[in-house]
């Protein structure tokens, strides 16, 4: 495939996407007689993602996750913040040519079952975005369809069907075509397998693999799951009420995450090999609401380690053995991976 997407000055260094501090902000109307406050929904966001890498950003619900996401595909624009294609401001370049910035990066959905038109069969569906960003022939657009059913596991000749007939793991095979019928470079993929059985995820995670090596794509692959993150992305994202938490190689935040909320996701995720399953990590507490969220450390009131002087100051993101974390006491947090949870004693 032949990307749609060019940028004309762009160093030929430049990665495919950079984020400087994006930041995504709600204002709220408290109405008559309340006042207005503001969600912080993204709070300062910073990364860069190249060709042919994965880049996972997980948390729990909430975290602004999504949120991110529609940031990166041009849906949203940020509060504040600069969003980078291949060095080029990412909204200058959907203001001057907003066919090929659509051609450059695109997203794959959650919903399998409700991000297909129930209306049009498989061919309109993955026809659409050619008829309105290309001026390809009727027959170059059902040729490429056919092309890309083939490409995602699907008999071409089922372009006539419609998506109610297909199972869940066949409509997100149907949404990934979509999603590459643009020959993007970037594709932001939002939860795409939460929605599918067990057995179904292995298949479709292998496929979003196989089409990476096959055309180089870079995914930004979005989910809750750690288990599912493990085997596809090569670095990982932590966040936590809009902010990054920790972020680094997924081999090494893997092996001995750093941040206790990190340490927390690791525990939580269930494993079949009982020699595989960690200490209980539990957190205390519900996830604060983003239009309050507590002072100092975002994480600190249901953090088993918080010390006092937690609440009042807000960690940065620094280095602490070989990722960024934004946890005061990083280094003093001791043990063996997610298992252990010990603090180390301090003077």
């Amino acid at each position: 495939m032949t990307a749609v997407y060019r940028s004309q000055d762009a160093a030929v260094a430049a990665p495919l996407v950079e984020a400087r501090d994006l930041k995504q902000h709600y204002t709220l109307k408290g109405g008559l007689f309340g006042e207005d406050r503001t969600l912080k929904a993204v709070d300062g966001v910073s990364f860069t993602l190249g060709r042919g890498e994965t880049l996972a950003v997980v948390g729990e619900s909430g975290c602004g996750k999504s949120t991110l996401a529609r940031m990166l595909t041009l849906i949203e624009a940020p509060t504040s913040g600069d969003l980078l294609f291949e060095g080029r401001p990412a909204q200058d370049a959907m203001r001057d040519d907003p066919k090929a910035t659509r051609g450059f990066v695109q997203m794959i959905f959650q919903n399998p079952y409700g991000s297909l038109n129930p209306r049009q069969n498989v061919a309109s569906i993955l026809a659409e975005p050619l008829v309105i960003n290309t001026r390809m022939s009727g027959d170059e657009r059902r040729r490429r369809v056919r092309e890309m059913l083939a490409k995602v596991g699907l008999r071409p000749e089922h372009d006539v069907r419609y998506p109610h007939m297909f199972s869940g793991g066949q409509r997100q095979r149907i949404a990934v075509a979509r999603a590459l019928m643009l020959e993007p470079r970037v594709v932001i993929a939002d939860e795409p397998v939460s929605a599918l059985d067990i057995s179904v995820q292995a298949q479709v995670i292998n496929l979003l693999l196989d089409l990476q090596d096959e055309f180089g794509l870079a995914y930004v692959f979005i989910s809750h799951d750690l288990s599912v993150v493990r085997h596809l992305a090569r670095r990982l994202m932590v966040m936590y009420l809009g902010r990054v938490v920790e972020e680094g190689e997924g081999g090494v935040v893997f092996e001995d995450p750093a941040h206790p909320y990190t340490r927390a996701l690791m525990a939580a995720t269930p494993a079949v090999d009982p020699s595989a399953r960690k200490e209980r990590a539990t957190v205390r507490g519900e996830l604060p609401s983003p239009l309050n969220p507590p002072p100092g450390c975002p994480f600190h009131r249901r953090c088993r380690y918080a010390r006092p002087d937690c609440k009042d100051r807000v960690p940065e993101l620094r280095t602490v053995r070989g990722r960024k974390v934004a946890c005061h006491y990083a280094e003093n947090l001791e043990g063996e991976g997610a298992g252990t949870l010990r603090v180390a004693a301090t003077a």
